[in-house]
Order: C-alpha cells, then structure tokens, then sequence
C-alpha cells in the first residue's frame, strides 16, 4: 500500500536548496526530489511541485509523518529570516537561499553516529566512514540501506569498527552508548533533559550535540560548535584561525536560532555569500601559523 499527500509547508521552502548535498546511503536527493528509507526501511518519497507544494508518499501515514519531520516542511522558519535579514553575517545568505532548511535523519541514531564520526576530521572523510559503516550494519533496501537504530551498532565489538577506520575513542563511545541507552527516546524528552543526557556520555562534546540537535532532534537553537567547516570559516571572518570556543562565540549572537544560523553561514560561505577577510589559502596558513605559535 502506498500513502500519497500533498503538503505545503509552512514559510519558504526549497527542497533542492535543503537537499543539496544531503544524499547518504539511506536516501537521495537531487532535482528537487528526495527518495529514502524510513526507520525500520519503510520506502519514501517526496518532490517538490511548481507551486511550492510537497507530493510526499510512504507506505503507511506514520510513514507519512516521518517524512514531514525529515523534511522540515513544517517549521516555518520566517521569525529567523526577518530577523537577521540585515545582519553582518547572514544578509547575503538569507536573500539568496531563504528556503534552506536542513534535512533531518530519518532516526537519531543516524545523528548520532554521524556526530561521533565526525568529530575533528573534514566532511568528506566522515562521509566515506559513515557509508561504511551503514553498508556494513544495516539492511540494504534497493539502492539504499536502512537508517541505523541501536542493535545495530551495539551488535559490534568496538575493536571491530576498527576496519572501518573509526578510531578506537569514537568506537568505543558508540557502541557503549548504544548499548546503555536507546537514543531514539531523545525526541520524546524536553529539550534541557535531552541536552543533559547527551553531554553525560564520555566522548560527546558541544559539536556531537550540536549535529544531533540540528539533524537528529530538528532543532534550530544548538549550533554546531566546533564543526571543522565553521572553524574555518569562522577564521576567515575573523580575519586569524580560530578556536572552537570562538565558534561558540559567534553563533551565540543568534540565540535560539543558532543552529540555522550555523546551517546558512556555511551554505552561504560555499557560495560566497558571507563577508571574509582570508581566502581558503590564507586560512590553511594562519591554521599553521597558530599551531606553531601554540
């Protein structure tokens, strides 16, 4: 059985803006229309219409309803856009990409996975890692593969995801906290419980919540501290390589929509929308130049 519904989100939304570079091996995305697997390898799918309408279709309606929240189509974000329309930073991103909302994992152990694997290394070896780990625990479905719930990291050994080149620290962190603790129950707690039971786990700092609240939970207001991408880019405002402290510092000036501030200052950064003081190049140096100084 098939569940098809039209849709209309609520404010600006582009789904080919949100999806750009959000393929993964549990989904697709690209010309304006997105095909995934849901939690449990549901099939889904959505496009985007000429009048800004979602088809979505699933194969049940709570299927349905999962792809709403991946999607985001219902969290209007015009409050942040008329805010910081005329903002230093964000001006150029905002009138230019308004309908950017960042896609959110179908389940939180995605997120988290994500955000463990990605801790101090650049976005495209975290990709490569995170495809090998999923080929290698979860269902393939088609073309695609199931997003990960916890049995299936918990299932390994962590000396076993050594061959998937996760590091021993990151390893350990991920099975241990898949096995004590379901992380799907985040959604279901308040947002200040939720923050606190992240930050209690051994190896999960600012930017591992700031990834999970962003793609696991779909909130806006945690930035995601720390991210190598924003740290360079945070150093090419600046004008000199930053620390991830100074991140912190630059995305707080946005409040509770710090983590969409942090979504539209890297989208428009790659477009060359935000303000710089260095090129790519001159980041790479005062990087040096600071580590050598320190």
């Amino acid at each position: 059985m098939t569940v098809e519904r039209t849709i209309k989100p609520r404010g600006p939304y582009s789904l080919a803006l949100s999806g750009r570079h959000a393929s993964d091996p549990t989904r697709r995305v690209g010309g304006g229309a997105l095909s995934c697997l849901l939690a449990g390898g549901e099939r889904a799918s959505a496009r985007q219409l000429p009048d800004g309408a979602l088809l979505v279709s699933a194969e049940s309606e709570a299927g349905i309803d999962q792809l709403r929240f991946i999607l985001g189509a219902d969290d209007d974000h015009t409050p942040f856009l008329e805010r910081f329309a005329d903002d230093e930073l964000l001006a150029g991103p905002i009138k230019h990409l308004r309908g950017l909302r960042p896609l959110r994992t179908a389940t939180v152990t995605h997120a988290l996975m994500r955000a463990i694997v990605g801790q101090l290394i650049t976005s495209r070896e975290a990709r490569s890692i995170e495809g090998r780990l999923l080929h290698a625990s979860t269902e393939r479905v088609g073309k695609l593969v199931a997003p990960p719930l916890p049995h299936h990291f918990a299932q390994f050994a962590p000396a076993e995801l050594y061959r998937f080149q996760l590091p021993a620290r990151k390893a350990t962190a991920l099975v241990r906290i898949c096995r004590t603790f379901d992380p799907e129950r985040l959604r279901k707690l308040p947002a200040d419980a939720a923050a606190r039971r992240l930050e209690q786990e051994r190896g999960i700092g600012p930017y591992s919540v700031g990834v999970v609240w962003t793609q696991g939970l779909g909130r806006f207001d945690r930035g995601i501290v720390g991210d190598l991408g924003l740290l360079k880019i945070c150093s090419a405002i600046e004008g000199r390589w930053v620390e991830p402290e100074d991140t912190a510092r630059i995305l707080a000036r946005y409040g509770e929509w710090a983590g969409l501030a942090c979504v539209y200052l890297m989208a428009g950064a790659s477009r060359g929308l935000v303000p710089l003081k260095l090129s790519r190049p001159e980041v790479r140096r005062e990087r040096i130049r600071a580590r050598y100084a320190a």
